[in-house]
């Protein structure tokens, strides 16, 4: 039986990239010539403050390698290109330029929305390895529609689609456990226009009765907006147990609390992923205590990470969002080892190498500070635990994480082997 001190302790101790690499290396220094790798990412624009955060995580771990002796001896360079507001002919031309102006063998963005997927494309027509945190199932159906075609694009954490039935499982393990006794059987379900947002509240929408609950309201509101107004009033005539917003970006989510709290529900208030960026802290302050939300790829607050966690905040500031930068620090980390492996870096159509490289990324189950990588052949996406694979070592952690204090990190309530503390009812809630 695993429980989370073996976990924690036996991954930790069999998972020492740095020390992994250096012996890959074989002592060499990173002085050859360099390892070309791009990143298109939101440097401007609506999600600049994330893009800023996937920058930092390449920084760190392209430091990190290149100490350890780079790829067979060849430092890691990064190169960046700005996507601003994203949408699938903006990043197509970013990923080209990356290609064509910096011969990347490689590139590990971030997430860029409205895409398509398009990038995958671009990937297979260079033959160049493509790693993205886009979080989508779309990526997994794209894979499938021609594996050998896009047998070089990865996708670093695992798709939406769990977010859903991952938040049933979530709320009836809080009533087993007699931490929740919820007022009635509703959720109300608010997404935002977006293909992230719509692809979760679905999910969630099509699994509630198979979890013992029934739909309430269910709203698609404008992306972005911090308008929310109407939906609040028909939340209000018609109170259901507990709301999942799966609109994503923090200021707005923000917002929704500053305006809830004036006249709350008796409801559990559950928000998808912005509420992981400090904005949503700085912006909502004291409204945001108590609002649950979840990531199925984030770093985790364990002993592991502890060393990256420090050097993060060190070298980026007290305020910068580890949980963040984490996704493409993991990112690089995981194909760098994979390329040592390989024998050499993926290079711009070289196609043997290049799956020489995809092929040792697929063997490698890579324990980074986000959890578990583990690539699933039906999409090549990290598995997801426990809704996917019930072994917590095959899987990366689906986290559910509550603010009780906006002064301090949230905290990690679930899954309970990662469980550092217990879920609190919000303050709004009459016990």
């Amino acid at each position: 039986m695993i429980d989370r001190r073996s976990l924690l302790g036996g991954v930790a101790a069999g998972a020492g990239s740095i020390a992994m690499l250096a012996s890959l290396n074989g002592g060499a220094r990173a002085a050859g010539a360099p390892a070309k790798v791009g990143s298109a990412l939101p440097m401007s624009g609506f999600a600049a403050a994330d893009g800023i955060e996937f920058k930092n995580g390449l920084t760190l771990a392209a430091e990190e390698i290149n100490a350890a002796g780079g790829i067979l001896g060849r430092p890691i360079q990064i190169e960046i290109e700005d996507t601003k507001e994203m949408g699938a002919d903006i990043v197509t031309q970013a990923m080209q330029r990356l290609i064509d102006r910096h011969s990347a063998g490689a590139i590990i963005n971030g997430y860029n929305v409205g895409t398509n997927m398009v990038e995958m494309d671009v990937a297979a027509d260079n033959d160049v390895i493509f790693v993205h945190y886009n979080t989508l199932i779309s990526h997994n159906t794209k894979f499938l529609s021609d594996p050998q075609r896009y047998y070089s694009c990865f996708q670093g954490d695992p798709p939406e689609f769990y977010y859903g039935p991952g938040f049933l499982l979530f709320l009836k393990s809080l009533i087993d456990s007699k931490q929740w006794n919820p007022p009635n059987k509703k959720i109300a379900i608010i997404p935002s226009a977006n293909e992230y947002s719509i692809v979760i509240a679905n999910a969630i929408r099509d699994r509630v009765k198979e979890f013992g609950f029934e739909l309430g309201l269910y709203e698609t509101v404008p992306f972005p907006t911090n308008q929310w107004g109407p939906t609040l009033a028909k939340l209000r005539q018609d109170p259901p147990a507990a709301i999942a917003v799966t609109h994503f970006l923090p200021q707005d989510l923000a917002q929704f609390m500053t305006q809830f709290l004036p006249e709350p529900t008796q409801s559990l208030v559950y928000m998808q992923y912005g509420p992981s960026l400090p904005a949503f802290r700085e912006i909502g302050k004291e409204a945001i205590n108590g609002v649950i939300y979840s990531t199925v790829i984030g770093c985790l607050p364990d002993e592991f990470s502890a060393a990256y966690r420090k050097t993060y905040r060190e070298k980026f500031g007290a305020n910068a969002a580890f949980i963040t930068g984490s996704q493409t620090y993991d990112g690089l980390w995981h194909y760098a080892l994979s390329a040592a492996i390989a024998g050499g870096a993926s290079e711009p159509n070289n196609k043997e190498q290049t799956r020489k490289v995809s092929e040792a990324m697929k063997r490698l189950i890579y324990r980074g500070v986000n959890g578990i990588y583990h690539a699933d052949p039906k999409g090549q996406s990290a598995f997801c635990y426990p809704t996917q694979v019930k072994d917590p070592s095959l899987g990366m952690a689906h986290q559910f994480l509550q603010h009780q204090d906006y002064r301090t990190d949230p905290k990690l309530i679930a899954p309970p082997l990662y469980a550092t503390d217990a879920m609190k009812l919000p303050p709004w809630i009459k016990a």
